[in-house]
């Protein structure tokens, strides 16, 4: 299993994208927390199709941390189901990935 993830989840507005980054980040489960949007969603929710505008929010961590990040972000997310997707990170530089380590512990 890869050492290094990118975990991403939305929320319905800037405030909490802002929040669940800084407080992930200040526990150490995330060495940094990206927040883009707004972004426009098309969802199925409940049998019907929907519209919304959301925020992103992407966080850099390691694998260690993934359960308890994604228990963190479930936890503290205004969505009932949200969205906790993670990503590896298969290549980069060293001091980077070895950034990620420190920052996370």
């Amino acid at each position: 299993m890869a050492d290094f993830l990118i975990v991403i989840t939305t929320v319905d507005n800037q405030d909490a994208a802002r929040k669940l980054s800084r407080s992930t980040v200040e526990a150490s489960l995330a060495a940094s927390g990206q927040v883009t949007g707004p972004i426009e969603t098309t969802y199925r929710h409940l049998g019907e199709i929907s519209e919304g505008t959301e925020y992103q929010v992407t966080f850099r961590t390691t694998n260690d941390r993934r359960e308890a990040l994604e228990k963190y972000l479930v936890d503290n997310h205004p969505y009932d189901s949200p969205e906790v997707t993670a990503f590896t990170i298969d290549a980069g530089r060293a001091e980077y990935l070895d950034w990620i380590t420190r920052a996370t512990r």
